[in-house]
């Protein structure tokens, strides 16, 4: 009698049990930071072991060699000025968001708040921010221009080349790979990131071009190999203006184990190389 009275009272309680329960409230959303698929936080520097003569010199005016520029980039490349520029003081335009991945370049990359990833560039002393799910604000258009990131779920691809092929790009002026032989260890995931609302600036140091109507697409990946951890950067750039196709190319960063060699430095482009020279 007695099991009976209390199945009985236990069964009765079981509505408000489940009232009880379904009051709860959910638990809330996690922030971009702490959704963070991979942790780019820290201290990274450029492995510039491919194009070479294009990023640590100043390739000789016109040579716009495997950047996929309609007749209007060509002219533009062709009349660039290197004296010009440092006269109307636009020595950072190869510093902007189109092109400052393929400097060589520290970058020191931290949280801002938990909604936005900076990352700060030794070389032209230039800052990024990447801001997750806010929408752009009306302003001027910079030199970094306004960039909107999100994680990727599932990650595209391994870091390298296998990136670029799981998104069409190969072939396509892609130079070739500086990732290392063997296969990432710990591939963790990629960041995109969406850049518009740019001021006009160059791909590369001899004032091969993008317009203000460019668009900069990239993909961040995070992987260890040989003992030592890197950061794949894969850069797009859509320019109606100046390209015929999307100009991709492939940066690689290496970790290291603090910023005491991190040494902002103003923008400043070498004279370009003479023909034959290099």
């Amino acid at each position: 009698m007695r099991i009976g009275r209390r199945l009985g009272t236990a069964l009765g309680l079981l509505p408000l049990m489940g009232t009880a329960w379904a009051a709860q409230p959910p638990p809330p959303p996690q922030t971009p930071r702490q959704a963070a698929q991979t942790d780019f936080a820290g201290t990274w520097v450029a492995q510039v072991n491919e194009d070479w003569r294009h990023r640590m010199r100043t390739a000789p005016v016109g040579d716009t060699e495997s950047v996929p520029l309609n007749a209007a980039g060509r002219d533009v490349t062709k009349n660039w000025s290197l004296d010009a520029d440092n006269a109307k003081g636009d020595q950072c335009k190869a510093w902007g968001a189109g092109g400052i991945m393929r400097q060589p370049s520290r970058v020191r990359v931290s949280w801002t708040d938990d909604n936005t990833l900076k990352f700060e560039m030794d070389s032209g002393t230039q800052t990024r921010e990447f801001h997750f799910g806010a929408a752009q604000p009306s302003g001027e258009r910079t030199l970094q221009g306004y960039s909107i990131a999100q994680w990727m779920r599932p990650p595209p691809a391994a870091a390298g080349p296998a990136l670029g092929q799981q998104l069409g790009l190969p072939g396509r002026n892609a130079p070739r790979s500086a990732t290392p032989a063997a296969p990432p260890s710990n591939q963790r995931g990629s960041l995109k990131v969406t850049t518009t609302n740019v001021l006009s600036g160059y791909l590369r140091k001899n004032g091969v071009p993008y317009s203000d109507k460019a668009v900069v697409t990239e993909y961040f990946d995070r992987f260890s190999a040989y003992g030592a951890d890197y950061m794949e950067v894969v850069t797009v750039v859509d320019d109606p203006t100046y390209l015929v196709l999307p100009f991709v190319v492939s940066s690689q960063f290496k970790r290291e184990a603090d910023d005491s060699k991190f040494s902002p430095t103003p923008c400043r482009t070498d004279p370009p190389a003479k023909r034959g020279a290099q």
